[in-house]
């Protein structure tokens, strides 16, 4: 599914699966990256984008959404157990990002 995911969107560089705990479920990652190091990261952010979100009273999350100077990086639920996240280029068009995250965030959550 990752590779499906890169493939509709060619601006996503890499992509992961991690537990709402931390761990690694599955990835498709450029070698330099580490991917316990990632999940845990990942699984930190979401989680605190959750607190932020029921603090400020805006509802569920949909998505924690970073912005870097080389790029973004996108993560959103996946069901109960598990996160998406994926690595874009600056010029990617990320509403197509968003859309296609959906559509493999819900494939994921009907397989875990």
């Amino acid at each position: 599914m990752l590779k499906e995911l890169e493939s509709s969107v060619p601006e996503i560089e890499a992509a992961a699966v991690v537990s709402v705990e931390g761990l690694p479920i599955a990835s498709a990652l450029p070698r330099d990256i580490e991917e316990t190091r990632l999940a845990a990261m990942t699984a930190a952010m979401l989680s605190l984008g959750e607190r932020v979100i029921e603090e400020m009273r805006k509802g569920r999350i949909e998505r924690v959404f970073v912005e870097g100077s080389e790029g973004t990086i996108i993560s959103m639920n996946a069901g109960p157990n598990a996160v998406l996240t994926c690595s874009s280029r600056k010029d990617a068009k990320l509403g197509l990002i968003f859309l296609e995250m959906g559509r493999a965030a819900r494939k994921i959550a009907d397989v875990l």
